[in-house]
């Protein structure tokens, strides 16, 4: 080897050692945090916010920079006083919605009224920041800062948006939290590791052009490796406490967690479906550990007799599971599918602005974003399977509760009597 490709071997090697070392201070990081609490995951993810809108405003600024600091004045300021509104209200909106669902704290939040003085303090800081906009709005550089204030604003949508309902999935059980972020590490990880083997031996066409590295091999290997890792991550972390019971109120140092275990995360007798098994030839079923085939004789539909006359019905699988599993294809799926479009996206902002990384705040890694770019999509998405198919998480006694105590004394005993009458 000539002695220029020696070097670039090298610096080859350098750049994954840097790489793997950073990511296992990463995970290691990432651990401490959990094993400190609740409350210190809620911090870390709102420090995250703060360094993914700095990361994401800042490829425009570096942009335009000499434009803005010559003739558009408090532009940096109006850009995160635009984040301060965004953060304030939907973080004082699930505070309250804590406060709300934790009878101990009604007292606090009917004495201090914190409601509608957060709807109040969030609409104050909204005008003075839109009054404030406009005023600094320059005569010949208006569509120039249009232009900058709606990145602003796709930024938010991004960030603060998508990332609205991260803290009901860590309240809901560190489950939910954790599960979710390892399955986009794993896809992320398996598709470079299916890529990198067999990337167009088998599918030459491009995958993707915003993306000319990523591959169809490694698109669908990634997704076949999510769904096993997912199958079976979610049976060994819901053998944890400190995984599947959920808090209501976060303490500085959490102790251990006890609840009644959800019926989700306990072995139960499923039954596939038996459309399932007619995409598959009948001698191939056959096959299946398990299968039962049931057939019609008479009218009657149960399980074949060897010997006796009968006419194929259908076929059953019963077996024993874990619910959740079955929830943790799912997800796999969207983290496999969907989920990577989030790190397309980043891409083509990269593209767009030419630029290599987002940042260089994690050495090997780039920025916050490099890293978090498909975790948006995935965490909104467990909060909306979570409403949708396990438990509606915006509905609690303890809210209830609340909502009763906020009505007057006539609309009370109203409540209590139709109540009465639901009970019967």
């Amino acid at each position: 080897m000539s002695g220029s490709a020696v070097k670039k071997d090298e610096s080859k090697r350098s750049k994954i050692l840097t790489r793997v070392w950073y990511g296992a201070l990463m995970v290691i990081g990432f651990l401490a945090v959990m094993y400190a609490g609740h409350f210190y995951v809620c911090l870390l993810v709102a420090l995250l916010e703060v360094l993914l809108f700095r990361e994401l405003v800042k490829v425009r600024y570096n942009t335009y920079i000499n434009t803005i600091e010559e003739t558009i004045p408090l532009f940096r300021t109006t850009q995160w006083m635009w984040f301060a509104v965004a953060i304030f209200y939907t973080y004082g909106d699930f505070v309250n919605s804590v406060m709300q669902n934790s009878e101990d704290l009604h007292s606090t939040v009917v004495a201090y009224k914190s409601g509608p003085i957060h709807v109040l303090f969030s609409f104050g800081l909204y005008s003075t920041t839109f009054v404030l906009t406009v005023v600094t709005l320059q005569r010949d550089y208006i569509k120039f800062q249009l232009n900058q204030l709606c990145w602003t604003l796709c930024v938010l949508c991004l960030t603060v948006g998508q990332l609205k309902y991260i803290m009901h999935n860590i309240f809901n059980g560190f489950f939910w939290f954790v599960f979710p972020v390892l399955l986009v590490v794993i896809n992320d990880v398996m598709a470079y590791v299916c890529g990198m083997s067999c990337g167009r031996k088998f599918i030459s066409r491009p995958f993707l052009k915003l993306s000319p590295n990523k591959t169809w091999e490694g698109f669908i290997g990634g997704g076949i490796f999510t769904i096993i890792f997912g199958w079976y991550l979610a049976e060994f972390l819901s053998g944890y406490t400190w995984m599947t019971c959920p808090v209501s109120i976060p303490t500085l140092w959490s102790p251990v967690l006890e609840c009644e275990e959800d019926s989700i995360f306990k072995e139960a007798i499923s039954t596939l479906p038996e459309q399932l098994f007619d995409l598959i030839p009948n001698q191939l079923v056959r096959f299946i550990p398990g299968v039962i085939e049931f057939c019609e004789n008479g009218g009657t539909i149960a399980p074949c007799i060897s010997g006796t006359p009968h006419y194929h019905h259908h076929f059953e699988l019963q077996a024993k599971v874990l619910p959740i599993q079955l929830h943790a294809i799912t997800l796999a799926l969207f983290a496999s599918v969907v989920a990577p479009f989030g790190g397309f996206m980043a891409s083509g902002i990269k593209r767009a602005y030419n630029i290599k990384d987002f940042d260089s705040i994690i050495p090997g890694h780039g920025g916050v974003m490099d890293r978090m770019d498909c975790q948006f999509l995935m965490a909104l998405c467990t909060w909306v399977h979570y409403n949708a198919f396990v438990k509606m998480a915006t509905v609690s006694v303890g809210k209830l509760l609340y909502l009763f105590k906020m009505l007057p004394q006539g609309e009370q005993d109203e409540f209590l009597s139709k109540a009465a009458e639901y009970i019967k």
